[in-house]
Order: structure tokens, then sequence, then C-alpha cells
């Protein structure tokens, strides 16, 4: 609900701003996303999506693989701008009290970045914010907008660049990057300096890497940060089996005019369990990959300075996040067939924790993040696919993510299969554990050469292109490089090998539950049968046989239900501890249904027709951004 009434006051205040003031705000990009209407809220529907998110992939993890909100998405969905200058070209302070007064005349607290959402609220006018009793939504908006409107400055001026940036601190601060609680936070205020630059910048581009950073927090929230109606229609256009929206105006524009949201009375669990049933029984053919093929670009001119951001794996930047779109997961969404690719992987580089108060130093976001920044001014890296089918990435993702893409209490885990997963995986393990020490004894038998060569002095050293002591350096620090990967790989082995035995154990187990249960059921059936006897041949007058036997037969009867739920409640909590130990797993049932729905000739012959697959390659991996320190507001973190 808070986004909501967050929406009808950003909206209330564009609607008050006198008419050159629109046109400014316009022409900064951003005026399409006003023209949405309001949308009924799907917190069941986001917080399934939530479930689903891949934090190391920045993507949704689905049974059919995975899914990635795209530029593309953001263009066609909300029409902010995602061509510019990178968000990240500015700086972050440790205090904003100054730039505040100077840019807002509002106070903030020293060695703050936040501002008071009611003082920014009351400089625009909206002194009284709340919602009277029995008052519709259009009567309050009206109401809002009426009392904003005498507060405002109608002549160009000063004053009007000063109640100007106080909106776009609301609008990017409430609305489009909203983080929980209700303070507002400074972090975009130094690019607003000059009014005049800021429609240069990517803001659709900032969005959706907040909207990824938003999706990594606990799946317990019922919401996401920032402009919520995104995931929903995104959802509708991609997933429409589902049925949570109604197309009801086809043909405005942005996208999101097109949709409204379904009224669902039940409770939100129930909601939330229906949802994840739905979606981990989704036909993969209903799946749409490409939603905007009938889509036109009329009355869009911002998709023509776009396109050639729109089938690139590039970093996305919001100043002090910084993240990748790792667009080659989902090159199906392109019109080419998903080739095997590594998939991404945290561990690889450090990132810093979600939620991060204190800003140390002045950051100069050009400098930090040059790297990333100049990837996004070269577009990123094309993504280009030489596979003929489906197949080989559906079994990589299988054993990668195995029975975790699965969330309704109905996909139960089958332990056969993981145990030949583990046995897969645990053998993998073990060969890069021995590539590795391999490794690091011949770096350490090289190391000995030199120190030796350099007490001889020796001049193979020099003449290999340095002196001894800058070789011995080199070989010292590649060997320590390598002694360390080759512990990660070992307590990676040691990982797997606990895993192996503990589905050893549980198999054994639940075998012997199986053959206690069979046996459970025989004894019912044998006693329902001589019960029915009894009741043809005894006597009517003689009850004591009967009645003992009834008793005895219900207490088998619960005894088999007890261990038959016994053996089910296993297999759940196995699925749900699973994901304490850091390995990947996959199981027997998984893998058999990704290969099922990957093999299928009448899906692939669909897809024939209408996407003919590219000979390219697919580029390399994108570099992780540089360790950093600073935060900002509530938000904060990245890859």
């Amino acid at each position: 609900m808070r986004a909501r009434v967050s929406w009808t006051l950003v909206l209330a205040v564009f609607l008050a701003l006198p008419p050159f003031q629109r046109e400014r705000v316009e022409e900064m990009g951003f005026g399409q996303i006003f023209r949405i209407e309001r949308m009924r809220v799907d917190p069941a529907l986001t917080q399934a999506l939530r479930s689903r998110c891949d934090t190391e992939a920045s993507a949704f993890a689905f049974p059919w693989g995975h899914m990635i909100p795209s530029l593309e998405d953001v263009s066609r969905i909300t029409g902010l701008r995602v061509h510019g200058r990178a968000v990240s070209s500015g700086y972050t302070y440790p205090c904003y009290h100054d730039l505040a007064e100077r840019l807002l005349d509002l106070p903030v607290e020293r060695r703050s970045s936040l501002v008071p959402r009611v003082a920014l609220q009351e400089s625009l006018g909206l002194f009284e914010a709340g919602k009277n009793a029995g008052e519709s939504e259009d009567e309050y908006l009206e109401r809002l907008a009426r009392v904003s409107r005498r507060e405002l400055a109608s002549e160009p001026g000063p004053q009007a660049d000063l109640d100007l940036r106080c909106f776009l601190v609301l609008f990017l601060g409430r609305l489009l990057f909203a983080t929980r609680g209700d303070a507002v936070h400074c972090l975009f205020l130094p690019l607003l300096a000059d009014l005049g630059e800021v429609g240069g910048y990517a803001w659709g581009v900032a969005f959706l890497a907040h909207q990824f950073d938003g999706l990594g927090a606990s799946e317990r929230q019922t919401s996401t940060s920032g402009f919520y109606p995104f995931l929903q229609i995104w959802a509708y256009l991609h997933l429409p089996a589902l049925r949570r929206g109604d197309l009801t105006r086809p043909g405005l524009v942005p996208i999101a005019r097109h949709w409204d949201s379904r009224r669902d009375t039940r409770h939100l669990a129930d909601q939330l369990e229906g949802l994840q049933e739905a979606i981990d029984s989704y036909p993969y053919l209903d799946v749409i990959w490409q939603p905007y093929l009938g889509e036109g670009d009329e009355g869009q001119p911002w998709l023509v300075q776009a396109r050639p951001y729109f089938s690139r794996s590039v970093w996305l930047h919001a100043l002090n996040l910084v993240l990748p779109l790792n667009l080659f997961l989902t090159q199906r969404s392109l019109g080419l067939r998903q080739s095997v690719v590594e998939f991404p992987v945290r561990d690889r580089f450090r990132r810093l924790g979600r939620s991060f108060r204190g800003l140390h130093d002045t950051t100069d976001w050009r400098e930090r993040a040059r790297e990333q920044i100049e990837n996004w001014e070269w577009k990123g890296k094309g993504v280009r696919s030489d596979a003929t089918t489906d197949d080989a990435y559906l079994q990589a993702y299988a054993l990668k993510y195995g029975g975790k893409v699965y969330k309704s209490p109905r996909h139960q885990v089958d332990v056969t299969g993981e145990i030949a997963s583990l046995r897969a995986l645990l053998q993998s393990a073990v060969q890069d554990r021995e590539t590795a020490q391999r490794q690091t004894t011949e770096l350490r038998s090289e190391l000995e050469r030199v120190r030796g060569a350099g007490a001889g002095g020796a001049s193979s050293s020099r003449s290999a292109g340095g002196s001894p002591s800058l070789m011995e350096a080199r070989l010292a620090g590649a060997a320590l490089r390598a002694e360390e990967a080759q512990r990660h790989l070992e307590e990676r082995e040691r990982d797997l090998e606990l895993a192996h035995e503990q589905a050893m154990t549980l198999q054994s187990e639940r075998d012997q539950l199986r053959v206690r249960v069979e046996a459970a059921e025989s004894q019912v059936a044998e006693m329902t049968r001589e019960l029915a006897t009894l009741r043809v041949q005894r006597p009517s007058g003689d009850q004591e046989e009967v009645i003992r036997l009834r008793v005895e037969l219900l207490a088998q009867q619960t005894l088999a239900r007890s261990l038959q739920q016994i053996v089910t409640d296993i297999g759940r909590s196995r699925s749900r501890s699973r994901s304490g130990v850091s390995v990947s797993r996959a199981t027997g049932t998984s893998v058999g249904q990704y290969l099922a729905g990957s093999s299928s000739r009448r899906r692939n012959e669909e897809e024939e027709r209408h996407h003919p697959g590219d000979d390219g390659r697919r580029d390399s991996e994108m570099l992780p951004p540089p360790d950093r320190r600073e935060g900002s507001g509530e938000s904060g973190g990245g890859q």
C-alpha cells in the first residue's frame, strides 16, 4: 500500500507543475511513466518472482531456464530512457548537508544522506498528504494536485528550479528508486545540480539495476523496491498463462498502459501457493520469450536510440550500485538457441552487504567504476549462439540448480537422482582438485629452481626476462594463489562428500521406511479381507471379533499413514536443507523434466519457424567491478 500512496503523491505533484515545468520533465525522459494509470498491487506475484531470483546471475531461475528483465523490457514497459551517460558518472558524499541546503533549501542532518520525507512533501505544498475517509482515488489525487499547485512557482526562475529539484528528488527517492522506510535518500542529488544535464543520463538502466538489487532481498517481502508495476507487467507479457493481468487497452504507449491487474480476494498465502504450483507446472510452450515481435515503434522515439543496447550483455549503473546484465543466459529471448554457458558465481569476487548506511569518503564513480563505465560506453558485448538445440544448456542448468527451481510442496525431491548427481559433481571436484594440486607442485618446483639459480649467480632467469628476485616474487605469488585455489577445491570436495554421505543415509532411511509402509499396508489389506469375511459368515450377534478387527485395522491404517508421512517429510526436509551446503546438486526427476522439455520436437519446430539460429559465438564473461567500501542511504552493494 505504501508504494501506491507514493505513486499518488508523486503523480499529484507532477500534475500540479506548471506547463513549462512538465515540458522539462518530458525532455528529461520521465514523462511517459506519468501516463501509466494506477495499477492494483499484486504482492503474491511479486513474492513468487522474488523467490525464484538467482542473485548470482541477477536473473530468475525457472524450471525451463533463466529469464531476465532486459533493457528492452524497461524501455517498452515504462518508457524510461535506457541510452545516454551512465548514472555512475557522478559523486557520492559522506554528508549531503550543504548540498541539500543549496539545491533543495531543506535541512539534512550532519553525516547523513537522508532528507525527511515530510519536509520534502511540505516544500511541494503537500502539508496534509493523508487520504480522507470516504475519498475516492481520483478525488484524493485531484485534492493533492490542487493543494500543491498553490505552492509551486508559476514562472521560470531560481524558485522554479528549486521546486523542480524537490520534485525530482521525491520522484527518484520515493518512486523510481524507492527504499524501505520513510526517509528519502540524496544519492542522486549531485546529478540534479545542472538541470539541463539530467536528461542525458540513462535512468532506465539505473532503474533496472535497482530492481535486480531489490530482488535479492528476503523472499518473505511482499513488495519490491521502486516502480512496482514493472515486474507485474513483465510477468503478464512473458508468462500469460498465469492469468494475473488483463489486456484492456492495447495500442497505448508505454506498454504498461495496456494492462490491469486482476483482483484476487484469496488470502495471500493461498495466492502464493497457487502461483508457485502454476509456475512449477507451467507449459514450456506457453512461455513468451519475445513478446514484442508484433509491437511497432510508433509513438516511441526513445526506442530508436535505445535499440543498439537491447541485445548485449552490459554493466548496469546506479552510482554505487554496479551489476551485470547477463543477457547471454537468456539467448532464447533474442531469437537464438540457448548455448551452454558458464553460470555466474558470486564467490569469484567479494560482494558487500545489501544494506549499509555509512559513506566513508567522497567517491568519484567515474574513477571507481571506470572499466564498467567504459563497458557501457562501448555498449557491452554482443550475444551470439552457435547452438542448434537447447538440450546441452538445460542439462547443465539441471545439474547446477536441480530441484531448487521448484517451490510448490507437490514437487518432491528424488533422492536417488540426487545421489547420482552428487556422485558426478564429486568426481568433477576430485579432478579439479588433482589438477590444482599438480599446478601447485609445478609452481613450487619452479620457485625452488629460480631460488637456486639466484643463489648460484645463474643468468638463466635474467635471460628469461627479469632478475631472479623479480621472478621469484612472481612465482611465489602464483604459488600462493594456486595453494589458495587448491584449499578452496578441497573444501568443496569435503562438502560434496558430506552431502553424498547424507544423501546415502537418507536413501537408506527411506528404503527402510518404505519396507515398513508396505508391510503395514499388506496387513491392512489382509485384515480388511478378514473383516469382510466375518461380516458375511459370523452370526449377527457375535460382534466382539469384528470390533477387535476394526480396532486393529484402524491402528494399522494410522501406522501406515504415519510412516508414509515420515517418508514425505524426510524428502521435504532434505529439499530445504540442501541450500545450507555450498554445492550445486540436481535431482533425477528434475533432469528428466528438463531434458524432456528441452528435447520436445514440437517446441523445437515451433521455435525454428520463428527464430533462425545465429552462427556466432558468445563473448567472454564480463569482469567484476572493483571492490569498494562506500555505500549510501538504505540501499547499496553490487556484484
